[in-house]
């Protein structure tokens, strides 16, 4: 049976509107209320208990929004927090990290693939978990890139301040001759052409956000949970930040096809009761 319910996704900031570009390409029947909890980005230096609380706290508004899913968008609450969301939330939970794995395991030619993702997602050893449950014989090299992430929300993707930075944080990974690069957060694909420079020809990126929105389609799919309504579905862009700015790198980073960008502050439960 059809399910006009909403989709929720979520991320620190707006690394997670990869994720929701690719849930609009994929299904653009489905309705989508993102929240991106600027207010308290980034989440990669943070001890992990302060990021479960962050999570279950979003998971528990997105639920009283009345979404029939949930895509943890952020790489960070996924090593932190993806069992406490799942239990908050009541409905399917999505994550990034075992997509992305599976496309960079096919996309490999030499068996050496590298990792780059906040501090967080680094030392929970993830990813390392994730490649061993493919069985593949693959090497994983990772590497920290926690800067990247402030860039983005910046909305700086090219500066030579950028450049610099990246040349620092890829040089480790080209050295160990990596042809294939996962851009474990999701904040990485927005610096794409970037890092594909710096890479070099022949090292082949793999973002999440793609394979993650083929996720969703199947579960939701599988569940019945498919929107089957002839009208246009109506999005909800929420950020516990700057609405303006919010605004801005929304319409910036969804492309000019999506109209409409209706944006709302939604308050933290540390700052009072959500909006």
């Amino acid at each position: 049976m059809a399910d006009s319910r909403p989709i929720g996704i979520f991320d620190s900031g707006v690394g997670g509107l990869t994720v929701a570009r690719a849930v609009l390409d994929l299904l653009p029947q489905e309705p989508i209320v993102y929240l991106g909890d600027g207010a308290r980005f980034p989440y990669g230096p943070r001890p992990l208990g302060e990021i479960r609380r962050f999570a279950v706290e979003i998971a528990e508004e997105l639920v009283r929004r009345d979404v029939k899913m949930i895509v943890v968008a952020c790489n960070s609450v996924e090593v932190a927090a993806i069992s406490e969301v799942t239990d908050a939330a009541g409905v399917p939970v999505i994550g990034v990290i075992d997509p992305g794995v599976r496309a960079a395991v096919r996309a490999t030619r030499n068996g050496r693939i590298g990792m780059i993702g906040t501090e967080a997602t680094v030392r929970s050893g993830a990813y390392e978990r994730a490649v061993a449950a493919t069985g593949a014989r693959v090497e994983l090299f990772t590497r920290a890139c926690p800067a990247f992430v402030e860039h983005v929300e910046r909305g700086d993707t090219s500066s030579e301040e950028l450049l610099a930075l990246a040349h620092g944080y890829l040089e480790p990974l080209r050295a160990a001759g990596v042809d294939t690069l996962i851009l474990g957060c999701t904040h990485y694909p927005l610096l794409s052409g970037l890092i594909s420079y710096v890479m070099g020809d022949g090292v082949v990126l793999v973002s999440s956000a793609e394979e993650t929105a083929k996720d969703v389609y199947a579960r939701l799919l599988r569940e019945g949970l498919l929107r089957d309504d002839p009208e246009p579905p109506t999005h909800e862009w929420l950020t516990t930040g700057d609405p303006e700015a919010f605004r801005r790198l929304v319409r910036r980073f969804l492309g000019p096809d999506v109209h409409d960008v209706r944006v709302a502050q939604a308050i933290p439960v540390g700052g009072g009761a959500w909006s």
